[in-house]
């Protein structure tokens, strides 16, 4: 999976959610150690500062452990990584109901769909 900034939000909201996402797919696994913050800024091709804030905010949530003079792993929580798993979903779902709702797409015109397609 390629990162593709855009300009709809927070280009560092954007790698967490990357990162939320490779956990999820299993690219990342609890406990892998993750790129150092200036190889993900180059990686990324994004300034490094802004690795830095999400790499800070994905410390706050618990999504990775830094430890000083050491590179930064994926949690080993289960919670945690469960937690991403349903977020994830739950903003896919959010988006696709109100994508549907503009449409005037009924509930059940759209579980037919998923149904047949899923």
């Amino acid at each position: 999976m390629n990162f593709i900034p855009n300009d709809r939000e927070p280009v560092y909201l954007q790698i967490i959610r990357y990162i939320k996402q490779k956990i999820v797919r299993g690219e990342l696994n609890p406990g892998d150690t993750i790129a150092s913050r200036r190889e993900m800024a180059v990686n990324l091709k994004v300034n490094p500062n802004t690795v830095q804030k999400s790499y800070k905010e994905m410390e706050d949530m618990g999504i990775i452990n830094t430890i000083k003079s050491y590179q930064s792993s994926i949690t080993t929580n289960e919670n945690i990584i469960n937690n991403i798993k349903s977020e994830l979903i739950k903003e896919s779902m959010q988006v696709f109901i109100e994508n549907m709702k503009a449409i005037n797409v009924e509930k059940e015109e759209i579980l037919k769909i998923i149904n047949d397609n899923y």
